[in-house]
């Protein structure tokens, strides 16, 4: 599977982690039981659960504030056994001192570090301007808005450039209009990479919140706290909160979170094969559509398509699923007859088999709708493993047997060569190579 900027490196990992405290009549009361889950380099996680769910005993233990009764937290690939100055946390509720300016509040967490005064200050300053708080330094806390004290609180906890920043329903006391204010500017930082930390994790009870920011999702159960569904939510930031992707994603979410007694798979696989538009992928594997285009190159990047026909000495109609594939993947134009390279084309005509296989990546999540339904379900599998009965199944509602065959058989096909997921035809199973069974 073709990996960028090591965007899969493990940040911090929660492994066989459980909580437990004594009752008020003596009894053992667990919160959180048996958890597992990972926090990557570059990604923002999202935790989700009710009330009882332990999110904030989970927060507090990642981040070295809690010990857990079981199991092992991983920083770095070492055991966490302390607060380390690598992670910082974004409370819900301000926490600022009344007495010290905006200033002096995000200042004072270098200070108890021993550090030069005018190396602290040339810090606090420069966080204060990427956070939206140039001009309020000699501010006091009683002067500010609540959202304005909220970004003081980010402030204080970045100016430790912390690798994992962890918010613990950071906008909740706010407004409505001030946090989405708020979560729309911290959102825009991350994208564009002006905030000095390496991964997010954002535990919150706002299903629409989670969506906005989350590039993978943990949703636990209650009493105890245990792991219901983990899945990635593969949408590009900015997103749209309108867009049919962003809605499918808070309706599986709420379905999660309210129906318990419900299978989660089962759930969530409802909603990653039924909410698209149904397509189907021609007929045309990608060296017979690589082979295409370089035909088309080498005539100046356009040609008639009943003339290429003619040359390669194939009917029309062998050679026709091979140009709906180009268009499909938007490689080709075609007009009137005539075929055309668009500039995705070009791009993948005169790329090495590397970056052709990353341009064919991109351009089949983009554009194949069955290529891209398998490679979330695999994701949402915690083994990441699906079987290709399972796609035949849904399949089987559109096409005959040969055809639903068929469109598995291409699908297979076009994710194995982009390198988004591997095929083993021993077990008819799929699965994310990197991934751990």
């Amino acid at each position: 599977m073709i990996k960028q900027n090591n965007t899969e490196t493990t940040i911090a990992e929660l492994r066989h982690v459980t909580k437990t405290v004594e009752g008020i009549k003596g009894n053992t009361v667990t919160i959180i039981e048996n958890i597992d889950f990972q926090l990557k380099k570059n990604k923002i996680t999202a935790l989700l659960g009710p009330s009882g769910s332990g999110k904030s005993t989970l927060i507090k233990i990642i981040s070295g504030l809690q010990k857990p009764t079981t199991g092992d937290v991983i920083y770095r690939d070492k055991p966490l056994s302390a607060p380390s100055s690598k992670i910082s946390i974004v409370f819900q509720n301000f926490a600022l001192f009344p007495w010290l300016t905006v200033l002096e509040n995000v200042a004072i967490v270098l200070k108890a570090k021993g550090m030069d005064d005018q190396v602290i200050n040339d810090k606090a300053l420069k966080i204060l301007d990427t956070i939206g708080l140039d001009g309020f330094e000699d501010a006091y806390p009683k002067e500010l808005s609540g959202g304005m004290k909220q970004r003081v609180g980010f402030a204080r906890a970045l100016i430790v450039e912390p690798e994992l920043l962890c918010m613990d329903e950071p906008f909740s006391a706010l407004d409505i209009l001030t946090a989405e204010n708020l979560r729309r500017e911290i959102i825009d930082l991350w994208i564009d990479r002006k905030l000095p930390t390496e991964a997010i994790l954002l535990v919150t009870h706002n299903i629409e919140e989670a969506v906005f920011f989350a590039d993978e999702c943990v949703i636990l159960s209650k009493n105890p706290g245990r792991i219901r569904s983990q899945f990635s939510i593969a949408l590009p930031h900015k997103r749209n909160p309108e867009s049919d992707e962003f809605k499918m994603f808070i309706d599986m979410i709420y379905q999660l979170l309210t129906n318990p007694e419900a299978e989660a798979e089962s759930i969530q696989s409802k909603f990653f094969v039924s909410k698209e538009k149904h397509q189907m992928l021609p007929n045309a594997k990608p060296g017979a559509i690589a082979g295409l285009l370089e035909l088309v190159f080498e005539r100046g990047g356009e040609e008639d398509i009943y003339k290429l026909s003619d040359e390669l000495q194939m009917e029309v109609d062998d050679i026709l699923p091979i140009v709906d594939a180009g268009v499909l993947l938007q490689y080709v134009k075609v007009t009137e007859g005539d075929i055309a390279l668009t500039e995705n084309g070009k791009e993948f005509v005169t790329a090495d088999i590397l970056n052709r296989k990353v341009n064919f990546s991109r351009q089949t999540i983009e554009n194949a709708v069955l290529v891209k339904q398998v490679l979330r379900l695999l994701n949402t599998k915690k083994n990441h493993r699906l079987h290709e009965d399972f796609i035949e199944e849904y399949l089987l509602k559109f096409f005959t047997p040969d055809e639903a065959k068929r469109q598995i058989d291409i699908a297979i096909t076009w994710g194995r060569f982009g390198e988004l997921f591997s095929y083993d035809a021993d077990t008819g199973e799929l699965y994310l190579e990197n991934s751990v069974s």
